[in-house]
């Protein structure tokens, strides 16, 4: 590590303080001074950070980035954002633990398969990442996972020798470092799991003040009501503080449901990404919760067999049509964003409206054309009827619960774009354009906020003392490029990023340097 003066920069300390000037002095990969005019130690380089704001390195708080943030191209889209740590392990499905093949096979087209991890635990998975990454990488324990590792793809009710040794799995990741536990009740297998048996594998979070994270159940929006007195009751059965995932609903119901959690005396806090649509598996919303849960073959079978699809053309897609958020238009609502099958590599991009027609046959049979041949391995794009205007997002973001949170997923040709755009688009809309967030505010909610919750030790603060994970703004040019029809550009406006005092972007280009890795919790910085 090199002595690096950051000079003639505004600072955004994360304590609530708007952008003032201030050098900055980085030794050992900390902050050693703070203050106008510093003087040049002997040896040390100097940063001209003139014209921008230095802000501690933001967190990406729901990020499917668990496998592919080993790709360069990745690791410098999330840099050109100022995101200096990614939290994997969301959704109650990811790689650890086990020998990551659940993951691997189901949730292949939202996390992409591992390259080297081979299990057992939470540790060997964060050590995947040592010494191989420019940004870090914290996990949370998924119970998904955990389930399948205990109980295989059942949906029956654990048994206490069962709720017992998910129990431990859940201990034993803490115990390696994860900086809490994630559920996604409407993937399996967390979708059979009842509050109760997730409350029990929620209990050791409590001691370390960890937080149990929540892909709620059946559905938001409107219907957020259900989903959030399910999480209160876990939160007070485990003890814990709790966190929503993508906390898709109107600013309203989120702040009267943030009230009335708050009114039950749980602490709580969400991500929301500035994007209306939504990006998840085709086969969850094409395919019954029965198919999703069998195994692959038996799945594939069932679409290979005309008597099979014609059940579902009877039985399941009648429901899809109804969906409050796809509703009848649904054909022209989802645009494929990946599949791994060669003979539709011309898939992406194009809506399933726009398949069948291309293949001469209905948006049913071009749907499970594509599970079929890719083996289930298909991501979407999923617009909805009622897009709510940034006016409503901006007072979303604006609430005091809300954290940064991209739900980036980079599997795919032609993926979302919020990847590579989501805290960009923080920034130069909701701040510097429409001013729902100061800049102070956006550190708090982009950064020092999710440092706490997830008890990322010393970060997310521009103090004496505190880990040198910092990004360099230009706020006036700052933007997010990509878009849905061209998603994989890259944000504009953060051209030097340092992690641990080692510069990581600089110029915009990735420097080489690889001073992340698993970042495991520090649960004495944890908020109670």
């Amino acid at each position: 590590m090199t002595d690096m003066l950051l000079r003639g920069g505004r600072i955004v300390p994360g304590d609530g303080r708007a952008p003032h000037r201030a050098d900055v002095l980085l030794s050992g990969g900390r902050i050693t001074a703070i203050g106008t005019d510093l003087p040049v130690p002997a040896g040390a380089e100097v940063l001209d950070a003139s014209g921008r704001l230095v802000v501690p390195g933001f967190v990406d708080a729901h990020s499917h980035a668990d496998a592919a943030v080993f790709d360069p191209d990745v690791q410098l889209s999330l840099l050109r954002q100022g995101v200096t740590t990614v939290i994997a392990g969301q959704d109650g499905v990811s790689f650890a633990p086990g020998d990551g093949t659940f993951a691997s096979e189901y949730f292949a087209p939202i996390n992409g398969t591992h390259p080297t991890y081979r299990g057992p635990r939470v540790a060997d998975l964060l050590a995947t990442y040592d010494g191989q990454l420019p940004l870090q990488v914290a996990y949370l324990v998924p119970a998904g996972t955990v389930r399948h590792e205990v109980m295989g793809r059942g949906d029956q009710p654990a048994t206490a020798e069962e709720r017992a040794a998910m129990t431990q799995l859940v201990a034993e990741g803490i115990a390696d470092g994860a900086v809490g536990l994630s559920t996604g009740l409407d993937y399996v297998p967390g979708l059979f799991a009842a509050a109760d048996e997730i409350a029990a594998l929620a209990a050791p979070l409590a001691a370390h003040g960890l937080p149990y994270v929540t892909h709620m159940r059946g559905g938001y929006e409107l219907n957020s009501q259900v989903g959030i007195e399910e999480v209160a009751s876990i939160g007070r059965a485990a003890g814990v503080r709790v966190h929503i995932s993508h906390f898709h609903t109107p600013a309203s119901e989120a702040a009267r449901l943030m009230a009335w959690l708050a009114g039950e005396g749980i602490a709580a806090t969400f991500d929301a990404y500035p994007y209306t649509r939504g990006c998840s598996l085709l086969a969850m919303t094409m395919l019954p919760p029965a198919l999703n849960a069998a195994p692959v073959q038996e799945t594939l079978a069932v679409l290979a067999d005309p008597a099979g699809r014609q059940r579902l053309r009877e039985e399941w897609f009648p429901q899809v049509a109804v969906n409050p958020s796809l509703g009848p238009d649904w054909p022209e609502l989802i645009t494929i964003a990946h599949t791994s099958a060669p003979e539709h590599a011309f898939a992406p991009g194009l809506t399933l409206a726009e398949i069948a027609t291309r293949q001469g046959t209905d948006a049913v049979d071009a749907a499970l054309d594509l599970l079929l041949a890719a083996r289930l391995d298909v991501n979407v794009v999923m617009a909805v009827q009622d897009q709510r205007p940034p006016s409503d997002l901006g007072r979303l973001f604006a609430l005091p619960g809300h954290v940064g949170g991209s739900d980036g997923i980079f599997v795919g040709t032609h993926p979302h774009p919020r990847a590579r755009g989501a805290f960009a688009s923080y920034l130069a809309t909701y701040v510097r354009g429409r001013g729902d967030l100061s800049w102070a505010d956006a550190v708090q909610h982009l950064s020092t906020t999710a440092c706490d919750v997830f008890a990322l030790g010393d970060r997310g603060r521009l103090r004496v003392g505190a880990i040198a994970d910092i990004a360099l703004i230009d706020p006036e040019t700052v933007r997010d490029v990509a878009t849905y029809d061209a998603p994989l550009a890259l944000a504009e406006g953060i051209d030097d990023v340092l992690v641990a005092g080692t510069p990581v972007l600089a110029g915009g280009a990735l420097t080489g340097a690889l001073p992340g890795g698993g970042l495991r919790a520090a649960p004495s910085a944890a908020t109670p």
